[in-house]
């Protein structure tokens, strides 16, 4: 028994070292190809329209410029719906070739803002939807394909409530789709309207920073597969319609639709000098049911998509990068694996493994163990941020990011058993809220701060039997989870007593 748990330490200590070192990969990817193709996007631009991008207005460009429809889908956003509205309504683009959609599944009182909202809008001469359905069937991405059927745009773009695109967007984004007759989407990069609010916030904007200007831009720039993520991003209709629609059988209709548009021969384009900047969520709960849908999500596309793509002819590069992309997530199951049979181990007077064998993948495990910082701070370096103060963010991050694996592993695993759930949106705040939306409650609190008291003496237990590398893991995952179950127990009492 303690041998087989033994070989389960090893294997899942194995493959979180390939996760940990294909961050090294994707940052080298975005290093060699940063910022070339960022000189290539402008000097497209600049040929489209003769020159710098300019207003909404006369031109020879106006003219090939096609129909927009921008689609808003929302479910219960009374605090930020009025502000996206205002801004996609300021949109610079030719008269008459932009539409909006205002998706509205909403069950409390958003429904009657968005009316008053759209019907001021429709006065000032925009062309604007206020689409209802009877029944939120299909979430986001039966809302979506609902409102495709209606409209009259050959590209769609699409914005979360809790965004702010600029008024440029549709000029800066909408020529690659002219220029580039392959493309199916194009995606641009998230940015931050509250990074500052609080450490939580902080941590998120660092990770949202990786991930869209490293592992997008690297994956984009390779001839990688793509994501959409879900929101501040555009659409082909013939590409949507080539790859079967929207699909409502994953939390994660964006990664499906994408990838699907990308297996049906299409191209993606990632903006990386186009930002969009957005809401984080302050509160610890919201965060974590935000990251508990895209882990479980990202897992059912997984399960859906990759024995289509590892038959498909893309080369072998793309299909294990894709592949560890779609499973991501696994790392979290993984940890808390390690986290739990460590001390078990130990206790068994089990060696993991002879000396020397145990130094080699000692080694190979801290280098693994860099690959997420390096990510992290090529991100912020590329935005001109201070690498010591990303450096002094770093450890708290990571202890974090270890104290979400008890609730993405119950993610993972529900989706690894067919379990199905609902679309828990994320409540965003605004500026001046209206009403105060309460994150999904859960218990699972308990089972983090159990998990921490077992690592913190399991941590113990490896200092005093002098197996150092061993017990530093054992502390990260100690902090993290402790922290975790206590930050999480800390914001719901919060949020009740407000």
């Amino acid at each position: 028994m303690i041998a087989t748990l033994g070989i389960c330490y090893f294997l899942c200590a194995l493959l979180l070292v390939a996760y940990g070192l294909n961050c090294h990969v994707l940052t080298h990817l975005f290093l060699r190809r940063y910022p070339g193709r960022l000189v290539e996007d402008r000097a497209l631009l600049r040929r489209f329209y003769g020159g710098p991008v300019p207003r909404a207005g006369g031109g020879p460009w106006a003219a090939r410029l096609p129909v927009v429809t921008t689609q808003l889908p929302i479910f219960n956003e009374m605090n930020v719906v009025e502000r996206l509205l205002e801004a996609v309504a300021a949109f610079d683009y030719p008269e008459g070739r932009h539409e909006i959609q205002v998706l509205d599944d909403s069950t409390d009182g958003t429904r009657e803002i968005v009316a008053r909202k759209v019907v001021a809008l429709r006065g000032r001469g925009v062309d604007i939807q206020h689409i209802t359905r009877e029944r939120r069937e299909g979430f986001k991405a039966g809302a979506l394909r609902h409102g495709l059927a209606r409209a009259r745009g050959d590209v769609l773009a699409i914005f979360d409530a809790d965004f702010l695109p600029p008024r440029d967007f549709l000029l800066r984004s909408v020529p690659f789709f002219l220029e580039l007759p392959r493309v199916g989407f194009v995606q641009a990069r998230w940015g931050h309207l509250n990074a500052g609010a609080s450490l939580v916030t902080r941590f998120q904007s660092l990770g949202i920073n990786g991930h869209f200007m490293v592992e997008q831009w690297a994956r984009n720039t390779n001839g990688l597969f793509m994501n959409f993520n879900g929101t501040a991003g555009l659409f082909r209709r013939q590409a949507i319609e080539a790859a079967g629609n929207w699909h409502t059988d994953t939390l994660t209709e964006d990664m499906d639709l994408s990838y699907r548009v990308q297996l049906a021969g299409w191209d993606c384009r990632y903006l990386i000098d186009l930002e969009v900047p957005a809401e984080i969520p302050v509160d610890i709960n919201a965060f974590k049911s935000q990251q508990f849908r895209w882990a479980k999500g990202s897992t059912q596309t997984a399960i859906k998509l990759l024995p289509r793509l590892l038959r498909s002819d893309a080369r072998v590069m793309a299909k294990i990068q894709a592949a560890l992309h779609m499973t991501h997530y696994l790392i979290h199951p993984l940890m808390l694996a390690l986290a739990l049979l460590a001390p078990v181990l130990l206790l068994a007077g089990r060696g993991l493994m002879p000396g020397p064998a145990f130094a080699a993948f000692g080694m190979l495990l801290l280098l693994s163990c860099t690959g997420p910082s390096r990510l992290y701070l090529a991100a912020e370096r590329s935005l001109g941020r201070s690498c010591g103060r990303t450096l002094a963010l770093l450890p708290l991050m990571i202890c974090l990011g270890c104290g979400m694996a008890v609730s993405n592993s119950q993610a993972v695993i529900q989706a690894l058993g067919g379990v199905p759930s609902g679309f828990i949106r994320t409540p965003k705040s605004g500026f001046q809220s209206r009403k105060r939306y309460r994150p999904a409650i859960s218990r699972a609190y308990r089972v983090e701060l159990a998990v921490g008291a077992w690592c913190a003496a399991g941590t113990l237990l490896y200092f005093a039997s002098r197996h150092y590398l061993i017990g530093h893991f054992m502390l990260v995952y100690a902090v993290g989870f402790l922290a975790m179950g206590l930050l999480t127990r800390h914001h719901q009492r919060k949020a009740l007593a407000s």
